[in-house]
């Protein structure tokens, strides 16, 4: 009886022109951001991997110079896209997109999509993750608005029960039946997103990326099945089909836009960041407490050439194996480096309370789990872009230290016109990132998780013991 009612369900579900047509409009748009999401992602990668090879190709080969003159000539680092960042842009068109690395000082990263594009990309993006986040939710809303009222409308529930299935039954049935039409609608564009990343790379295709992947697929089918279960709930508790889609709708837009809107406006009010400005006059002013490694006659530097005369019992720093100018550059950098470092920890830190407001507010709300799920397994969350920033200021403070030591060790004190082959400037490694795996980005979402799977047992257990105890007129 109950496999009849799904069936039943299914099939007069795929009778129904209205949901034919609005699933054939969802599914076009599927496939249409599926495939716009990787060519576009496929354009920028190639952009900034031509970019790198660039910048590398022109540091390595600069011209004869001295190594301070290389340290504040710097390089670049930019940031790969993730392979599966074409389902989900995520955060990616407002983080920046390259660093420049340079001597005694941390630049965050600049030139983001949103930057250069109109303020309509704030309204979002048609984007993969858009469609299932938002319009799979209405679709599914529309399919089983009636799943219920309709049968009491036209009495048949009463017949349904005479034949000895309970509420609950009958609630599992039709939960059944819709989410094989759901299945319909999303898993061509899931295959396409998964043949395109195959074709895409062959059988190179790395384990991390197909375990990101399924885990993305598999938040989502998680995601729908709630809306399935909560829209059924909502049906069996009204006597009309009119007000149960009222009532769904209103969550919809409760889950979907206030409650989003309203936690990252919380999240800003409770934790306020500083200015760009302030931040730069703070940390000018700490800098400026430290060694001046421009000023050789700095007295915090005259008293580091002591330290080092007294340490190596020596009269004079022309006396001394090293070059004391080298020696107080690479203090300098140390000095103003952890001064960065602290000023962007604490920024990092306010960024990150303000989103942990927005994770809390998943328990409240399904959308925001699978959102901050679906950044996580694309790998164009914050976390991510922090990751990135972190391993570029890395290679940034060795590339400085780096020529400090060969300005100590291999040029004399107060030379300032030898330049250096530029063969030395081939002793560096290039920059190259790689993308954390995909427990790292568990470990970072796993209010997130928790609040899904939460969701998910809370329809399912409380939702029935509601339907069971529904009155039925």
């Amino acid at each position: 009886m109950v496999k009849s009612i799904a069936q039943k369900e299914f099939i007069s579900t795929l009778r129904d022109r209205r949901f034919v047509v609005l699933s054939v409009l969802v599914l076009l748009l599927l496939l249409a951001a599926t495939v716009v999401g990787l060519y576009s992602s496929h354009t920028l990668q190639q952009e900034r991997e031509v970019a790198q090879e660039e910048v590398n190709h022109q540091f390595h080969n600069s011209a004869d110079r001295h190594p301070h003159r290389m340290a504040h000539y710097g390089s670049f680092a930019f940031r790969p896209k993730s392979t599966l960042s074409f389902l989900d842009f995520g955060l990616d068109s407002f983080t920046g997109a390259s660093v420049f690395m340079e001597a005694h000082k941390q630049n965050s990263a600049n030139f983001s999509q949103a930057q250069q594009s109109s303020s309509l990309i704030r309204f979002g993006e048609m984007t993969v993750a858009f469609v299932l986040q938002m319009l799979m939710p209405l679709l599914i809303i529309f399919l089983c608005f009636g799943a219920f009222t309709q049968e009491k409308e036209t009495g048949t529930l009463k017949i349904l029960l005479s034949q000895g299935v309970s509420l609950s039954q009958i609630a599992w049935a039709k939960i059944a039946g819709y989410s094989k039409t759901v299945a319909l609608v999303v898993t061509p564009a899931l295959l396409l997103a998964g043949g395109l990343l195959f074709g895409q790379n062959g059988l190179d295709l790395q384990p991390d990326t197909l375990w990101r992947l399924l885990l993305f697929m598999a938040f989502y089918l998680m995601y729908f099945f709630i809306f399935i279960v909560l829209s059924v709930v909502v049906s069996a508790l009204h006597q009309r089909s009119s007000t149960s889609l009222v009532t769904l709708l209103g969550i919809w837009i409760l889950c979907c836009v206030i409650i989003p809107k309203a936690s990252a406006n919380l999240g800003n009010t409770l934790y306020t960041t500083p200015t760009k400005a302030q931040m730069d006059a703070d940390v000018h002013e700490e800098v400026a407490k430290g060694i001046d490694g421009h000023n050789s006659q700095d007295s915090r530097a005259e008293a580091l050439k002591k330290d080092l005369l007294r340490k190596y019992g020596v009269d004079s720093v022309s006396q001394l194996l090293v070059n004391v100018d080298g020696i107080i550059m690479a203090v300098g950098e140390e000095q103003s480096t952890k001064v960065y470092r602290e000023h962007f920890e604490k920024l990092t830190g306010t960024f990150q309370k303000q989103n942990r407001i927005s994770e809390l507010a998943a328990f409240l709300n399904p959308y925001l789990a699978v959102r901050h799920l679906s950044m996580g397994m694309a790998g164009s969350d914050f976390p991510h872009y922090l990751h990135f920033q972190n391993k570029a200021e890395e290679y940034r403070y060795h590339l400085a230290q780096g020529l400090n030591h060969i300005q100590a060790t291999r040029l004399k004190y107060k030379d300032k016109t030898t330049r250096l082959s530029s063969d030395t400037w081939k002793e560096f490694k290039p920059f190259t990132y790689e993308t954390p795996p995909v427990q790292w980005a568990l470990r970072h979402h796993l209010l997130s998780l928790t609040a899904l799977v939460l969701w998910l047992g809370l329809v399912c257990t409380v939702g029935m013991r509601v339907i069971n105890k529904t009155q039925i007129v």
